[in-house]
């Protein structure tokens, strides 16, 4: 074999002649040295083939157990063929005065978390902190930790330490991973001057996404709806984006676009329910009364327990004096065991506007049990039972009304009238 033949079969993988390249190292393999050999490994390593290394990084490992590059790299092999109890026992053999061994524990809780062992993988991060307390990729992997934990506050912590030394780890940008932490913890805008930091172009669709959530949670929906606006040109089936877009413009007073907006999100998402509840609101505040009962017995008919929606249309209803929809829409969501204390409220209401009193009555004391404090219901329900010839009791409806707002004028007339027609 030529001194340079290893060299020339590697430059020629990496030109691109990937199969006369990978040829030629397979003939060569069992002519190489150690160090030849183990760089090869790194080289099939590198070029994504782990399966390649194996055998190779096997004998090497057998021949030198007191080489940890060999150790780290067989074991980095062993976590990509998803061998992770292979893994664990090799680097469980790097011992406590071994320079890589804070790097065999970085490893090792890698493996753990894949495994769902959470104490595990705290107490192998937190044993490498103590041992190298200044070394940046180790906050950086705490930050990590905690943060897919759901712990945002500690994850923040570690963030902010390894930012003062580094931008970057393991391919992420941290001050765009410390944007989403600060976001997900509620710190709106905190979060915001780091998603600005972040090159627009280098954010990932997830990042690009949680800075216009953040922004509009932040009270900044001007800037809400420049980055999404750039999300969905990047990625128009990015189906989370138009509800949250939707509420931009609708606290920028773009009705129109408000609406245009979710219905372009239904069109992507057919079944997102909290769309066609929006939608319907904006459809309503923009005079089309028509298509925000379409969108929202649409959002009903995917989820009959949308209480918010079925509300929504029931006072759609209620407003047009469509009283026997109500109560088909009432009867057809509680068929289905879903219940809301509005739903007797307004089936009080249209069961009265029909003349049907038996059920309206039953209703309305069902509604009582829960809106006893609420001053518009013991109004109208005091006058359904005066109606009903129940007058004491509405007379005891209205005095309570009256105790919420001693200045109403009406409710003191209405209960004046009553108290002259028990003297008279």
């Amino acid at each position: 074999m030529q001194p340079n033949s290893l060299q020339k079969a590697i430059e020629l993988v990496e030109k691109g002649q990937v199969e006369e390249g990978l040829g030629l190292l397979k003939e060569m393999e069992s002519t190489l040295h150690d160090e030849e050999k183990f760089l090869l490994a790194e080289k099939y390593y590198e070029w994504g083939n782990p399966e390649l290394s194996l055998s190779i990084l096997i004998d090497l490992h057998l021949l030198y157990p007191e080489e940890t590059d060999i150790t780290l790299l067989l074991a980095d092999v062993y976590i990509d063929l998803e061998m992770e109890d292979e893994a664990i026992k090799l680097l469980e053999e790097i011992s406590l005065e071994d320079d890589a061994y804070p790097q065999a524990l970085l490893l090792q809780a890698d493996l753990y978390q894949m495994q769902g062992l959470q104490e595990v993988t705290e107490q192998k991060l937190r044993e490498a902190k103590r041992l190298l307390p200044d070394e940046p990729i180790i906050d950086f992997a705490l930050g990590e930790f905690y943060f897919q934990s759901g712990k945002d506050l500690k994850a923040i912590t570690f963030y902010e330490t390894a930012l003062k030394s580094m931008k970057t780890a393991a391919g992420v940008q941290i001050e765009e991973r410390l944007a989403e932490a600060l976001s997900s913890a509620g710190r709106f805008e905190d979060a915001l001057p780091y998603y600005e930091k972040v090159n627009e172009d280098e954010l990932s669709l997830h990042s690009l996404f949680s800075f216009g959530v953040t922004a509009l949670q932040a009270g900044h929906a001007e800037t809400a709806i420049d980055k999404l606006t750039k999300l969905k040109e990047y990625d128009p089936d990015y189906s989370s984006l138009y509800l949250v877009l939707a509420k931009a413009y609708e606290q920028e007073e773009m009705l129109k676009e408000s609406l245009e907006t979710a219905r372009e999100g239904l069109k992507v998402d057919e079944l997102n329910k909290d769309l066609y509840l929006f939608g319907g609101k904006m459809a309503l505040k923009n005079h089309l009364p028509e298509e925000a009962e379409r969108l929202l017995r649409e959002g009903i008919a995917i989820d009959p327990g949308h209480a918010e929606a079925v509300l929504a249309l029931a006072g759609i209803l209620l407003q047009s004096e469509k009283y026997e929809e109500v109560i088909e829409l009432m009867e057809e969501v509680m068929r289905f065991g879903e219940e809301d204390p509005h739903y007797f409220w307004h089936l009080g209401k249209a069961y009265n506007e029909t003349e049907d009193y038996s059920k309206a009555s039953d209703n309305y004391q069902k509604a009582y049990r829960f809106f006893s404090d609420e001053q518009d219901f013991l109004v109208e329900y005091a006058a359904f039972l005066v109606e009903e010839g129940d007058r004491q009791q509405a007379a005891a409806l209205l005095r309570k009304a009256l105790e919420m707002d001693p200045s109403n004028v009406e409710i003191q007339a209405n209960l004046m009238r009553l108290e002259d027609d028990f003297l008279s």
